[in-house]
């Protein structure tokens, strides 16, 4: 292969999205060209709105919850998005503790298993590029463990045997940004 195939294999590489949704199933780029695809089954999606996003929404099923937050090329978020996520879901279904279990950092992905209030576990995976954040509540643990040994071929999931939480909640960082301020127009 010559070197202007390379480059042009290489930009078209970085120009594939980090995550899509389409056909009803979540796609996550890994290392290699492919896509890891895991389908949704009877899920509800709602499209949010904010002055500061170019496109926003929620999907929310049995097993996952997940935010999808494209920001406007100047917007800037008030803070680091994950930390913010977090706390705002602590807030809003009123959790005393949120003790992190186990956190890998894993190219443009951050997966977190988390401890809830001493009594069950979540599993968070948030994935971020330019302007796009994706945040996913897993509560069953089965694409945390599929999409983190993608990129792990030795990940060795480790909590099978405690409780896994069911949340069934309607939140929003977009929908909630002009109250909470998570971001605002950049300078």
């Amino acid at each position: 292969m010559g070197i202007f195939q390379k480059i042009i294999r290489a930009i078209a590489h970085a120009s594939m999205p980090i995550y899509k949704f389409e056909n009803n199933a979540i796609a996550f780029k890994t290392d290699t060209e492919e896509y890891f695809e895991y389908e949704l089954k009877d899920y509800d999606m709602k499209t949010r709105h904010d002055p500061f996003v170019v496109d926003a929404y929620t999907i929310n099923n049995d097993e996952i919850f997940l935010e999808y937050v494209k920001t406007d090329t100047n917007t800037a978020w008030n803070g680091q998005a994950l930390s913010m996520y977090e706390d705002f879901f602590k807030e809003k279904l009123q959790i005393k503790e949120f003790e992190t279990l186990e956190k890998e950092e894993v190219s443009n992905y951050t997966f977190k298993v988390k401890k809830v209030d001493d009594v069950f576990i979540l599993h968070i995976i948030y994935i971020w590029a330019v302007n796009t954040d994706v945040f996913i509540i897993d509560m069953k643990g089965d694409l945390y463990k599929k999409l983190l040994s993608e990129f792990e071929l030795d990940y060795k999931y480790r909590f099978e045997e405690e409780e896994k939480g069911h949340v069934n909640f309607n939140i929003s960082l977009v929908k909630e940004n002009c109250l909470k301020g998570f971001f605002n127009a950049s300078n």
